[in-house]
């Protein structure tokens, strides 16, 4: 499996493609659809092998370096140079409630103009 993965890597050449049918092996069950790849799966299989063993190192550079006989700055441009090809979604905090905004605003916390623009949302 992980020989015909990175065939299919090196074929595509990191160029965005879409999977057309699934197939579950164990049940026979196929889901025809236009599918996308997961952000992990674009990556070619050395990236893919290089992300594997920094989630097995905990994070930390010193192993992968030790892992890979290389120096700490290349590991550091090569985690750079993988995130770079990640479209990261920033997290929006969650909008506070009517009550909290009314509450921040009698403590001072806030602003008459900020507790408007809150509850404005």
């Amino acid at each position: 499996m992980a020989k015909e993965w990175q065939e299919l890597t090196e074929m595509t050449r990191g160029k965005p493609i879409t999977v057309e049918r699934v197939r579950l092996v164990d049940s026979g069950i196929a889901i025809e659809g236009s599918f996308t790849l997961p952000p992990l799966a674009n990556l070619s299989a050395e990236d893919q092998v290089f992300v594997m063993a920094f989630v097995r190192c905990h994070g930390s550079i010193k192993d992968m370096e030790e892992m890979f006989g290389i120096s700490y700055p290349t590991v550091k441009n090569r985690i750079n140079r993988v995130a770079e090809q990640f479209q990261f979604v920033e997290m929006v905090a969650p909008s506070a409630s009517q009550d909290d905004v009314i509450s921040e605003l009698e403590h001072g916390d806030i602003t008459p103009e900020e507790a408007i623009r809150r509850l404005s949302k």
